[in-house]
């Protein structure tokens, strides 16, 4: 008599939603605003294979982390993402440091009003803070700096739909690249990294050469609407969650229904993760 059991049935609503931070890196250039871009790594377990902003889950180290903070005050972040000052400044602090771990960029200084030109010295702490091996707090207070959050703004919360094997409450961010910092691909989680417009990234996707979730289509399709860098950052945008809902049509493609999804089927390129069949 066998003693295996069958695999338990997959129940969308037991996946728990996990809080993670995006940024927009922007800068100005002869063509426009340029946004810096990942191709993430084809196989991992969320978007592998597509091409995204830098960000992540939220470390729990991110909500204990007692750092030195210049800008905005934590109940700032609170009130424009409507949550608790304790989650939100987990949500800032994930967002700098994911920052630093993908391209390189960190939005800190050693006083209130500066900002690090050169972060290449500190490359083994990047190595560390990647392996979980040193938390975003302690490196922080080891090197004297201070968490620049008036260099971010708060742009938008997206919330994966229910149905998807990992869920997240991503809230995202836009910031300037810091004067005399270079963004780099240095990062396991990464195979091409590019600066590119708005329009040149649609037109990419639209191409077929990249494959974009829906929000950050919907972020590239919102920042081509700027002129400067200082445009977006100037814009106090209301942050409302959107939570997109899943289906499949009678070809059997899922479609990810929300705000302004026309675009996204009408305009768009193949979609070739909308064929998986894994849920």
């Amino acid at each position: 008599m066998s003693t295996e059991r069958s695999a338990a049935p997959f129940d969308p609503a037991a996946v728990p939603i996990k809080d993670a931070s995006t940024v927009l890196l922007l800068r100005d250039s002869d063509r426009g605003i340029e946004v810096f871009l990942q191709r993430r790594v084809v196989g991992m377990d969320f978007a592998g294979g597509m091409t995204v902003f830098p960000g992540g889950g939220v470390d729990p180290s991110d909500s204990a982390a007692s750092v030195r903070w210049a800008g905005p005050s934590i109940a700032w972040w609170a009130e424009r993402f409507t949550t608790t000052e304790g989650r939100a400044q987990a949500l800032v602090l994930a967002a700098v440091r994911e920052t630093f771990e993908e391209c390189g960029l960190l939005l800190a200084g050693p006083s209130e009003d500066t900002v690090v030109a050169d972060t290449a010295q500190y490359a083994q702490a990047r190595r560390l803070l990647e392996a979980r091996e040193l938390s975003f707090g302690d490196f922080l207070a080891a090197e004297g700096l201070v968490v620049r959050t008036d260099l971010l703004r708060p742009r938008a919360n997206w919330i994966t739909p229910l149905g998807e094997r990992r869920r997240y409450d991503t809230h995202f961010f836009v910031a300037a690249v810091p004067e005399g910092q270079r963004a780099d691909g240095d990062t396991s989680e990464a195979e091409h990294v590019q600066w590119r417009t708005a329009a040149e990234a649609l037109d990419d996707w639209q191409a077929g050469a990249s494959i974009l979730l829906p929000p950050t289509w919907a972020q590239l399709t919102s920042l081509a609407a700027y002129a400067t860098v200082a445009d977006v950052l100037a814009d106090e945008v209301v942050i409302e969650p959107i939570l997109p809902i899943l289906s499949r049509n009678d070809e059997g493609q899922i479609r990810v229904s929300f705000g302004g999804d026309e675009g996204y089927y009408t305009r768009g390129g193949p979609h070739p993760w909308a064929k998986r069949t894994d849920i």
